[in-house]
């Protein structure tokens, strides 16, 4: 392990993938985190499981299975509850379940030994493929185009269904469709984080940045940069102790929320005005 790590090109392609991985995480992260989804983001999650193991059954690419799979559950979650024939948690936990034990089925009866499997269960740093960044690359450009756009009514909605059905009379199709993207950016990143532990690469970057401003904006750019800090560090730590790099990148980003955390606390600590040197006239008023 000499010489410049850079000189490994798994390793660029993980920081490469670390990058737009980054972008799609903390755009998406931002939106689930403000709108209080994270359990139904989990369950499209574990539900994805189940595409990955009727991918390796049918022969065809795990992530293409995972993301129909995936794109499937979350717009039948959604369904369910803006029509309130269920409960949106007991949806969720159904399709968790059902997404989990379809996964693992399909894979037991694929003939032969299936490849990458813990790759995509916890992240892997030599399964990262060109296309897999490419990808992501056009993830990014696609999430970046649609934030942009409607940014106010994805704000609205994060925020408050009730005045965002006032601004736009479509926030049902807006929901349904970033439903949708929130799914293929699951999916995507899989390959980066794996399906047990990708939902934290959305979650935590978002928690961080609300830690230093409410802006809703500024969470989305402190979340990528927060994103891409814990990501591109955690590939580099997975390289040199040899461990998942799904698992490293969290503990990093774990690691990271704690710092900011601490920092912010004894900032505002030290900010306080001193009510022990008052003045005495000052102190009776």
């Amino acid at each position: 392990m000499e010489g410049n790590i850079l000189q490994y090109e798994f390793i660029v392609k993980g920081l490469l993938g670390a990058v737009f991985a980054s972008i799609t995480a903390g755009l998406v992260g931002t939106y689930i985190v403000s709108r209080r989804m994270v359990f139904l983001s989990g369950g499209i999650t574990h539900a994805s499981f189940g595409g990955i193991g009727i991918g390796y059954f049918l022969g065809i690419n795990p992530v293409l299975g995972a993301a129909i799979f995936g794109i499937l559950s979350a717009l039948g979650v959604e369904y369910l509850s803006v029509r309130q024939k269920i409960r949106e948690d007991s949806a969720i936990g159904i399709l968790w379940a059902f997404g989990m034990a379809t996964g693992i089925i399909f894979i037991y009866l694929t003939p032969g030994y299936a490849p990458n499997l813990m790759g995509y269960l916890f992240g892997s740093i030599l399964t990262v493929t060109y296309a897999d960044i490419i990808a992501l690359g056009i993830m990014s450009v696609l999430l970046t185009f649609y934030f942009a756009a409607f940014y106010r009514t994805i704000l609205y909605i994060s925020y408050d269904e009730t005045f965002a059905r006032t601004y736009s009379s479509y926030v049902d199709t807006f929901k349904y469709i970033t439903t949708s993207l929130v799914a293929l950016t699951i999916v995507l990143n899989i390959r980066m984080a794996g399906v047990v532990l990708v939902l934290s690469l959305l979650t935590i970057p978002p928690n961080i940045a609300m830690i230093l401003t409410r802006v809703y904006s500024k969470i989305i750019i402190l979340s990528i940069l927060a994103g891409f800090i814990g990501t591109a560090a955690g590939y580099i730590i997975s390289y040199f102790l040899g461990v998942p790099v799904g698992a490293t990148i969290i503990f990093t980003l774990v690691i990271l929320w704690v710092m900011v955390k601490l920092l912010n606390y004894l900032m505002r600590y030290f900010k306080r005005p001193d009510t022990n040197h008052q003045s005495p006239i000052t102190s009776h008023q």
